[in-house]
């Protein structure tokens, strides 16, 4: 018995607060790719917030990041505090800032910033957060600019905590592109994917802005394997809804449609 997937809009204004523990996550700015004349295209990326369940403006600051140590127990110190995924354009600073506040989150708050590829709508406010640890593509490092090792790959990825992990999810930029994974939520599994995935239902255009095509279309099959939830680089979030197929019957009257599970959307908050 094979499952088929199907994707749905989630319903929501952002801030979208997905609710969960140990983790929430928060879809602070939606990424959006609008074209313009000629071939020009107005575009910035998805800002993603996670949020530690025991996390308190107090607590960012009871310990200093550590200044040495191997890059497993580093990333999981920095994790302890809010999680920034993707920092949106130069542009949307001002944006960002004020969707941070809503949220209670000051820049100095942020213990860790993952940059999902390094393409300027993605990490251009990176400078917001000189006292994050800094994780870019496959790019580690503590503040101050000590790099550690941590050996990310397809089959290799770093845990942060309790359902909190970072994949290796090549394609759009190349062989470096990640994805954050957050377990526990109370829509399932959520998965940021940076530009893996551009927005629902772009399957007629992803392949044209991939430098890798192949790992690309092996990263997004893991990624709708895996979530509940898909926070694309450029568009709203969508829910990955999975049915097993059944054995074909003579009624022509069984119409699937009918049978999607979870049809149902839980509350949203924010």
């Amino acid at each position: 018995m094979s499952s088929l997937v199907q994707t749905k809009p989630l319903r929501g204004e952002t801030p979208l607060l997905v609710p969960g523990g140990p983790y929430s996550v928060v879809v602070l700015l939606q990424g959006y790719a609008e074209p313009e004349e000629g071939d020009a295209v107005r575009a910035d990326g998805s800002v993603t917030l996670v949020l530690p369940q025991a996390w308190g403006p107090a607590s960012s600051h009871e310990e200093p990041p550590p200044t040495g140590g191997e890059a497993k127990s580093a990333l999981e110190e920095a994790a302890r505090g809010p999680i920034l995924v993707d920092t949106g354009g130069p542009w949307a600073r001002e944006a960002l800032l004020g969707a941070l506040a809503g949220q209670g989150v000051a820049p100095g708050d942020v213990t860790l910033v993952v940059g999902t590829h390094g393409h300027s709508d993605h990490i251009g406010n990176l400078g917001l957060f000189p006292a994050a640890s800094l994780l870019v593509s496959h790019d580690f490092c503590l503040p101050g600019g000590r790099y550690l090792l941590h050996g990310l790959g397809e089959e290799r990825p770093l845990r942060l905590g309790p359902g909190l992990e970072v994949w290796a999810t090549p394609g759009h930029g190349g062989q470096r592109d990640v994805s954050v994974v957050v377990a526990g939520t109370a829509l399932g599994t959520v998965m940021v994917v940076g530009d893996v995935f551009e927005r629902e239902g772009d399957e007629d255009s992803w392949q044209a802005l991939s430098e890798d095509p192949v790992a690309q279309e092996r990263s997004r099959k893991r990624v709708l394997d895996t979530a509940d939830v898909v926070v694309p680089g450029h568009g709203a979030p969508f829910r990955v809804v999975r049915e097993a197929s059944q054995p074909e019957t003579k009624d022509p009257g069984n119409s699937r449609q009918d049978s999607v599970v979870g049809d149902k959307e839980p509350t949203m908050h924010g």
